[in-house]
């Protein structure tokens, strides 16, 4: 419920009256004497659904710009004429909470901090989100998309598009930019002087930690967390749910790859920062192009006859734009989901082969410790380099035709560049059955087939 305070316009005040009273609106009127050009204070409840219709009407009867609204929130309304049009608002029964326009733009304007405060929170985010990469902690990463205001942003852009708010659309997509380049800078400075200091985790192949991997090499399904947060966070706008879970999405999908790819330019792996770049451009783009259908099938739009159709070109302008990028930047990461789903059936196919081949009688002191399919690290598109077969054997040295015999059965399942790898694990075990004490050790001799 809301209610609300109008300043009437002199010239205006029995067309206001005449609004209300047609909505069936219980209102009350008081004499404005500051002699500011107004007559009359009018103060009413309206259910949510109600603001911006009404508004519309008394908009459309010459309540202009002159005029000065307040919509606050309503408790509690007890009165008879409100609970009938709360039913005459309520679409068959399901009383919704969809937020009206004008209030719409406040909120979305109240989410985007001033600017000082919202660069030292995205290069605070920044930090923590390289260092949650850099030491592969999934917590720490997190702890960055908290941090991160960057909710306010996406969806004031969007806002200002739909509604004709050019001074919101602006900084909407300025904050945008300019966040995402910050964290992207932040993120080159403090990884290059961690790798002066010699913090290389996972030694050369920095790439090899998980949290970091996951964003030089996206797939498809990373455009469902954009995707999913923009409609998420237009909807926490529109129906008032938290803003806070939805920001943390929005973060989610655009600080730590915008930290990756600061930490895979200042280790010179330019492929796997494209891999990165790609990803945080397709999220900005997948973030506002939800946001801006969600809010157009929403019905924002601004008020009146005349204003639809200046205010619909626009946006289909920009669903256009960002549609036709979202497309062309997706193919990549088409690319990326071919390869792992590749990768996934010739791993499932390897261990089939090899559990039929060691099956075999003249196997019977090997067994089967692990089956890898390893990529040849030429990011963002990778392809497959090779299989690796880890077998154990109490008996030192590789198996004479194991290799031969694994690589005939594989080779069908890849392509015909296919390399396979068989790695031994010899142990030894000594002392007696109470206190056993046993040593492992990853045998040197490597025995492969390929083409």
């Amino acid at each position: 419920m809301r209610y609300l305070e109008i300043t009437v316009p002199e010239g205006k005040r029995r067309a206001v009256l005449d609004v209300l009273e047609d909505e069936g609106i219980d209102y009350v009127v008081s004499d404005e004497t500051s002699g500011r050009g107004y007559t009359a204070v009018v103060r009413f409840p309206l259910p949510t659904r109600a603001v911006e219709p009404v508004l519309d009407r008394l908009r459309r009867a010459g309540i202009g710009d002159e005029a000065s609204v307040v919509v606050i929130n309503a408790e509690t309304v007890i009165s008879e004429e409100f609970s009938t049009l709360r039913d005459q608002y309520s679409r068959g029964g399901k009383k919704g909470s969809r937020t009206s326009r004008q209030v719409l733009r406040t909120k979305a304007d109240e989410l985007t901090p001033p600017f000082s405060i919202y660069a030292v929170m995205l290069l605070i985010s920044a930090v923590v989100a390289t260092a949650g990469l850099l030491s592969d902690s999934p917590a720490v990463v997190i702890g960055a998309m908290v941090i991160a205001p960057l909710l306010g942003p996406a969806l004031a852009a969007n806002v200002g598009i739909v509604t004709g708010d050019d001074r919101l659309k602006r900084t909407g997509f300025a904050y945008q930019a300019i966040g995402v380049t910050a964290v992207v800078v932040a993120s080159i400075g403090l990884a290059v002087l961690a790798r002066m200091a010699g913090l290389e985790p996972a030694g050369i192949d920095i790439v090899a930690a998980t949290e970091l991997e996951e964003r030089v090499a996206p797939n498809l399904f990373s455009l469902a967390v954009a995707l999913g947060a923009g409609i998420a966070g237009i909807l926490s706008l529109t129906r008032g749910f938290s803003e806070a879970i939805v920001g943390v999405m929005i973060a989610a999908a655009l600080i730590p790859p915008s930290a990756a790819v600061g930490i895979t330019v200042a280790w010179g792996m330019y492929g796997a920062a494209i891999g990165a770049a790609a990803l945080v451009v397709v999220n900005l783009l997948s973030i506002n192009l939800a946001a801006l259908g969600t809010l157009w099938v929403a019905g924002y739009r601004p008020q009146g006859l005349f204003e639809v159709s200046p205010t619909r070109r626009p946006t289909y302008v920009y669903a256009t734009i960002f549609g036709v990028a979202l497309l062309a930047l997706a193919a990549p990461l088409a690319g990326v989901t071919l390869v792992d789903f590749q990768t996934t059936e010739l791993e499932s196919a390897t261990e089939e082969e090899v559990q039929r081949v060691l099956a075999d009688p003249a196997y019977d002191h090997l067994e089967v410790e692990d089956v890898a399919v390893e990529l040849d690290g030429n990011y963002p598109i990778q392809s497959v380099d090779r299989v690796v077969v880890t077998v154990s054997s109490n008996e030192p040295g590789p198996e004479p035709g194991l290799a031969d015999r694994l690589y005939e059965e594989i080779r069908p399942h890849g392509d015909g560049s296919l390399v396979v790898e068989v790695q031994y694990v010899v142990s030894e075990e000594r002392g007696d059955g109470t206190a056993s004490d046993a040593e492992t050790q990853q045998a040197s001799v490597r025995n492969a087939g390929g083409s």
